[in-house]
């Protein structure tokens, strides 16, 4: 499903443990690392999929998170050409996401990738909040930024330090 100016919606998951990090998982067979992301199906709301997506993407359910909140509006980030998909229909030339912020309310060992077939990820580990702003790929650090700038307060995050990018 791709929107009229080629935007694939689409929920970002900012996972929180109790002390304040947050899951940063690594893509599978690779040394890229981001937070956990998924297309919104058709017929599906903003929340819909994101329980979707975290039962998928880290085998957790409804039950083991709580939802701090929420951005406001879309966030989009645009594809390097490279990325950019050109199948049948409208050509998806990047991202808009609804992030949300979670807090995990449930033993961590629970996280696995084994949920599907296909998984995404082959590993996690807590970070520091603004760590994700650092090691993110470039096309997608703006997004993170405004994210995590706005969600920040919600989940009760230090101030950003000069260094976090």
């Amino acid at each position: 499903m791709i929107d009229r100016d080629g935007y694939r919606p689409n929920v970002g998951i900012i996972l929180v443990s109790g002390g304040g990090q947050v899951l940063w998982a690594k893509r599978i067979g690779q040394e890229a690392w981001q937070f956990p992301q998924g297309g919104i199906k058709r017929g599906e709301t903003p929340e819909d999929a994101l329980f979707r997506e975290l039962n998928e993407e880290l085998g957790l359910g409804r039950e083991h998170v709580e939802i701090i909140g929420v951005t406001r509006r879309w966030l989009r980030y645009q594809l390097p050409e490279r990325y950019i998909r050109r199948r049948r229909g409208r050509v998806c030339i990047g991202q808009k996401q609804k992030w949300f912020a979670l807090r995990l309310v449930a033993a961590e060992s629970l996280v696995r990738f084994d949920a599907t077939a296909d998984p995404e990820f082959d590993g996690w580990r807590w970070v520091d909040y603004w760590h994700p702003l650092r090691e993110v790929v470039e096309f997608k650090r703006e997004v993170y930024d405004l994210a995590l700038d706005e969600l920040a307060p919600l989940i009760g995050a230090e101030p950003r330090s000069p260094s976090a990018l």
